[in-house]
């Protein structure tokens, strides 16, 4: 039996990001956490309703991430910078769920492109109902983004278009790869700023946006949303090398299997050119995954992966890009939204799912 959409939202958001009482320490802010529920709670809701097709195959495809679970990062943020403003208001709601259901969407798309075969913790769309019907559910749910955050008006409609373009772009240049000459290294943190921060970004800047906030809090949650979203990204490809499949929802090595660049192998590759131990490490991970290598064989080379240094210098420089985030939210006023988004950009570096 699916939990109630709350009962997700809450272990999810305490759970994996720690953001219950560690993001709200003080009275005041336990009260302003309040707001916070009580909007997820409307969040949540939208979505379930959203998320519904008169067609019985779309229906079911349609839900099966949103009641998969998740980590809900992006209207949390929404409703989080709306406090800059007049609070969580029917407009950031709605943004909120655009947000959130535009991100679902592009798992679906993202899984067949990476032949994911876990997702959440469940079997990715494409291994339940096949690679057309997950491209096709994708394709569902972005219309139901942009006929949902229609009703906003023009603003939100270009922000949803920009957002739609770079996550194209960003999934483009990731397919592609680095052109001659370009640093894999610089590309790869593009290419997350493009597909995981800019909408991270939008989530943010549409809590300030349609709550009214001062129009000069809009740069300094952008810079915020985007960095922190970057540091998301990096964070997420030290959890592709963890064997806690209870607490990642997918195999140690997804990404590596499907040869999508985490920061840990460009790193291994850029120090495997000068470092005779780092070559034998990245010999070992390309040998796991030959066509004819063993289980054995690719869980051993991920194991000496999360081992070696350059995993730690991963973790490093999302802290990196955590803390630029922080410093992006020096214009914003001292208070309750400035000191939570802060503990939200350190929750996100923190996680361990």
């Amino acid at each position: 039996m699916t939990p109630p959409p709350s009962l997700v939202r809450r272990r999810t958001l305490g759970a994996s990001l720690g953001l219950g009482d560690a993001l709200f320490a003080s009275g005041e802010e336990k009260a302003f956490a309040r707001a916070i529920e009580a909007g997820l709670d409307r969040v949540e809701d939208g979505l379930a309703a959203q998320l519904g097709f008169a067609d019985d195959i779309a229906d079911a495809a349609g839900r099966y991430l949103l009641d998969a679970g998740g980590k809900r990062v992006r209207p949390v943020l929404a409703l989080l910078t709306a406090q800059l403003g007049d609070g969580v208001t029917d407009e950031v709601v709605i943004g909120a769920q655009a947000v959130e259901i535009t991100h679902v969407a592009s798992l679906y798309h993202d899984d067949v492109m990476d032949d994911a075969q876990l997702r959440r913790g469940v079997p990715s769309a494409q291994t339940v109902w096949g690679n057309s019907v997950a491209i096709l559910t994708g394709d569902l749910l972005f219309a139901r983004a942009s006929k949902l955050i229609s009703a906003l008006g023009e603003r939100a409609l270009t922000l949803q278009a920009e957002v739609f373009e770079r996550l194209c772009l960003g999934q483009l240049h990731e397919t592609v790869g680095p052109k001659g000459g370009d640093d894999p290294i610089e590309h790869y943190l593009q290419v997350l700023a493009d597909k995981t921060g800019s909408l991270i970004s939008a989530a943010a800047v549409i809590g300030v946006i349609f709550s009214n906030a001062p129009e000069e809090y809009r740069e300094p949650v952008e810079l915020f949303g985007e960095r922190v979203g970057v540091a998301f990204q990096l964070v997420d490809d030290v959890i592709d090398l963890s064997n806690a499949v209870e607490q990642t929802g997918k195999e140690a090595g997804t990404d590596l299997r499907a040869g999508v660049p985490t920061l840990p192998l460009l790193y291994l590759r850029r120090d495997a050119r000068t470092d005779a131990d780092a070559a034998a490490v990245l010999e070992r991970i390309e040998g796991g995954l030959a066509d004819d290598a063993d289980d054995e064989a690719f869980a051993s080379a991920v194991a000496e992966l999360r081992e070696h240094p350059v995993t730690a210098a991963t973790v490093a420089e999302a802290r990196r890009w955590a803390d630029a985030a922080v410093a992006a939210l020096a214009p914003l006023p001292e208070g309750p939204v400035k000191s939570s988004l802060t503990r939200f950009a350190q929750a996100i570096v923190e996680r361990t799912g």
